[in-house]
């Protein structure tokens, strides 16, 4: 879906910042390097109601996933939908849907398939079929994938979860939970009956001939089970309810099983159906993690003697065993763990790291602090060009981090793959060097939908994180909404939160990679946490901020100033008659010109006020108290119960101005996301003159440039003293939203907007060949007189140029400017793909724009 309008591709070729290594939480992979070609790269986000007869409607959710033997058609579960999903991934880049085999077409509409593992020409779905938990009962169906024809069915003891098959065919082993019910009693252990283990025996090519045989993980009556000795004396929980959860198999036909409400692991020999060992996966103690659902990000929390309770397992190199510790009802360590097999004991933790690793990428879903935080759910080990790697899910925090594990003893982060929501099943597909990433939250309403995602290996650097701060030095950060140059430093910005958080400022260098998130400080009123919900921010020339307060109604809605140590000085009230009508979606956006007596904030509104037919924009001066109206026409919306607005403001080089307009939809949906740029014309007190607006780029191919779940709110751009134009999306505080922080360099402000260029009609992104030629529409007033102002409907012939003030800020020597080489490297580092080229013209075109972009700055 890129619409690449006049100027997009260009600026894309400078845009993506987001080809950065991630921060290193660990010792970084030596063999994940720049010239070995060892990270994996998004390159496809399949949203799965694609492949559901009732499209977009439907409600889906791709859970396990498994893939044919020519690892070409990935067969997903569905649980939500009951039904099975054939996707065919020939083309990684461009996933098409083969449709479903709907339960009810093997049993009954009822049936739930919980797990699918393909093998040879079949596929197995094990399907619950329980009336109740303490009557649970399922199968395995067999069914041929070239006509999805059911083969036969195999009848289990109860209800099952996952399935694994051994490397050389010759078992499959299914865990059959018969799960408790939460809602019965306080919802703990024991509840009849007990889990158990059921082994089939892949005899022969037949599956008529498969069988099947029990491993009890308790003695006694199925009404009354007794542990075993061996799970009573590995300190197990409730071992008279093992509940086994996730299984997995290693070369020696060793079967791991983790007991999560347990707490440990208990070892099979498949070919005997003994059980070997078992261990309690023990607890850890965690420091500097957020643990309260506060509104802010606060690592410095601590919790102690965590049960682990080990969900997804896999094994390495057969002796070595991952667990993702997601928690249960009793704990959550938030972080995984490799045990020795042959001791059952620790050796490695995650300890906090992997929670900080997403505090420090701005995944950290806060909403979720004060219960088992990111929930590493889902694991995977697999070898990929002779290197061993683990694939470790965070259900909440909605992203997979990759291990190289050459020493399973000291795993070496390698990289974070950003997904949508819920990420679950991690299937790697080695053969085709390729990763697929089943997330199982389906979000209609929200816009998020359960997706597929594939990863490529083989790429030189990693995508993501564009933006992230130092794990040494953490500085957590998200919902970002707002940016602004820092007038002092070159290559620096800042950037606000939202109302997701208490609002903080943050620094970010830009100079780094990714972009580095080196500080922040809280904004104070009175001495205690303000209660702003903060929307732009601009830098003063003299000191201190200018910020965008959006107030829930029309009157709340206000610009605030802060000064250089976050606290605020000044609140200053939108005009009563322009804003009381206002809901939502007020104030979102600021700029600031001159200073002294000669200071101007230039700000916007999301939306128009209720009875105008455009959004204001307007220009406060401080000196005199006097408000300034302009309005400017959005783009129509559509009727689909969308809607466009705006999302930021910033003054370009030239004293013109720019602004985000971008529309409610996301992912597929997604259409609008530009930056347009105007002249803003003296104005005249009670009127409100209304802009003539150009289209500068398109941003909508660069959020789509890297394959992912493209995001709704484009909320911050920014013009860095360093010449170069920055946007950045507000993540929604990873709350029914994918969390995925776009952070992108659009390039040399000069050339993004056509500064020296002949201005052009206004158009649409999509109007790529020829502009538009007609001319700003005029406003349609309907309020009185009285009670609105008058809509000037041609643009002042008049013009403000920039100030001609001089900057205090001292001249820096040019041997402080940067180095013409590094403005080269800098602008020709395209990141995902490295699929365009910017042009030399382009280049020589930016090499002398900081220093003029300054000189301009000093005039102001």
């Amino acid at each position: 879906m890129n619409r690449v309008a006049k100027k997009s591709a260009g600026i894309l070729a400078a845009a993506i910042v987001v080809g950065a290594v991630g921060v290193a939480p660990l010792t970084t992979a030596g063999v994940a390097t720049a010239e070995t070609g060892s990270y994996f790269e998004r390159t496809a986000t399949y949203p799965v109601y694609q492949n559901d007869p009732d499209g977009a409607a439907a409600e889906t959710a791709s859970e396990i996933s498994t893939v044919s033997e020519d690892g070409k058609t990935l067969i997903y579960s569905d649980a939500l939908a009951r039904q099975v999903g054939f996707v065919d991934i020939s083309d990684p880049a461009a996933p098409k849907g083969l449709g479903t085999l709907p339960l009810h077409q093997l049993g009954s509409p009822e049936d739930e398939p919980t797990s699918v593992a393909a093998y040879g020409e079949y596929v197995f779905v094990v399907v619950n079929t329980s009336e109740s938990y303490s009557n649970p009962s399922g199968r395995v169906d067999v069914v041929r994938i070239a006509d999805r024809t059911l083969v036969h069915s195999i009848e289990l003891t109860g209800q099952p979860d996952s399935i694994a098959i051994s490397e050389d065919g010759a078992y499959a082993a299914i865990a059959i939970e018969n799960e408790r019910d939460e809602d019965a009693g306080d919802g703990g252990l024991p509840q009849a009956p007990a889990g158990a283990i059921e082994i089939l025996d892949l005899v022969g090519e037949n599956p008529e001939a498969w069988s099947v045989r029990e491993v009890p993980l308790t003695a006694g009556p199925r009404e009354a089970p007794i542990a075993l000795p061996m799970l009573n004396d590995a300190g197990f929980d409730t071992p008279q309810d093992p509940e086994p959860e996730y299984v997995t198999i290693n070369a020696k036909n060793q079967l791991a099983v983790t007991l999560q409400e347990n707490n440990g692991v208990v070892l099979i020999d498949l070919p005997s159906g003994d059980i070997t060992d078992a261990f309690s996966a023990g607890s850890v103690d965690l420091e500097n993690i957020d643990i309260e659902k506060d509104g802010k990000l606060d690592p410095t929390g601590s919790l102690k003697d965590v049960p682990r309770e080990p969900d997804a397992i896999g094994w390495i190199q057969d002796r070595y065993l991952a667990t993702a510790n997601e928690g249960g009802w009793k704990g959550g360590s938030r972080g995984f763990t490799i045990f020795d097999s042959e001791t059952g004991e620790v050796a490695w933790d995650a300890g906090n790291t992997f929670e900080r690793l997403a505090l420090s990428q701005g995944l950290f879903p806060e909403k979720r602090a004060g219960k088992k935080g990111v929930e590493p759910e889902g694991l995977a080990i697999d070898n990929f060009n002779g290197v061993d790697y683990a694939f470790v899910a965070s259900e909440r925090g909605n992203f997979v981090a990759v291990y190289e594990l050459s020493d399973p003893t000291n795993p070496e982060y390698v990289q974070t793959l950003p997904t949508t929501n819920g990420p679950e099943g991690i299937l790697p597909i080695p053969g085709r060097d390729l990763l697929a990433v089943a997330s199982e939250t389906d979000e209609a309403d929200k816009g998020v939908r359960s997706s597929i995602t594939l990863f490529s290996f083989g790429a030189t650097e990693a995508q993501f994180p564009a933006l992230a701060s130092s794990i040494e030095n953490l500085v957590p950060f998200g919902a970002l909404s707002g940016l602004s140059e820092n007038p002092e430093e070159l290559e620096k910005l800042y950037a606000v939160s939202d109302s997701a958080y208490e609002p903080r400022i943050y620094s970010i260098d830009t100079a780094q990679k990714p972009a580095l998130v080196e500080s922040s400080m809280a904004v104070t009123k009175d001495g205690a946490p303000a209660e702003f919900d903060l929307e732009g921010i601009a830098a003063r020339a003299e000191g201190g901020f200018w910020a965008a307060h959006e107030g829930q109604e029309g009157a709340e809605n206000a610009l605030v100033r802060i000064d250089e140590a976050g606290a605020v000085i000044e609140e200053v009230s939108l005009p009563a008659e322009v804003v009381a009508e206002l809901g939502g979606q007020g104030l979102e956006g600021v700029s600031v010109r001159g200073e002294g007596a000669e200071e101007e904030v230039i700000f916007t509104l999301q939306r128009e006020v209720p009875g105008e037919d455009f959004v204001r924009i307007g220009k406060y001066v401080p000196d005199s108290a006097e408000f300034t109206w302009y309005g400017y026409q959005l783009e129509p919306a559509g009727d689909d119960g969308s809607w466009n607005g705006l999302s930021e403001i910033t003054e370009l080089p030239d004293g013109s101005f720019a602004v985000i307009e971008r529309d409610k939809r996301n992912g597929e949906n997604a259409e609008l996301k530009a930056l347009y740029k105007f002249e803003l014309p003296e104005g005249v007190a009670g009127e409100v003159t209304m802009l003539e607006k150009e289209l500068a780029v398109d941003v909508l191919p660069v959020l789509e440039a890297t394959n992912g779940w493209t995001q709704e709110k484009l909320e911050g751009l920014a013009v860095a003293g360093s010449g170069d134009v920055y946007i950045v999306t507000d993540n929604d505080a990873v709350d029914d939203a994918s969390g995925e922080t776009v952070f992108a360099n659009l390039g040399a402000a000069e050339e993004v907007f056509g500064l020296n260029e002949r201005p052009v009609e206004s158009q649409t992104p999509d109007e790529t060949d020829t502009p538009d030629e007609s001319a700003a529409p005029e406003a349609s007033p309907t309020a009185e007189p009285s009670q609105r102002p008058e809509v000037n409907e041609t643009p002042s012939e008049e013009t403000t140029e920039p100030k001609q003030e001089q900057s205090s800020e001292p001249t820096k020597e040019p041997s402080e400017e940067e180095p013409e080489q590094r403005k080269i490297d800098r602008l020709a580092d395209t990141g995902a793909n490295s699929l365009w080229l910017i042009p030399v013209g382009l280049v020589a075109a930016g090499l002398g724009l900081a220093a003029a972009i300054k000189n301009s700055r000093a005039r102001r």
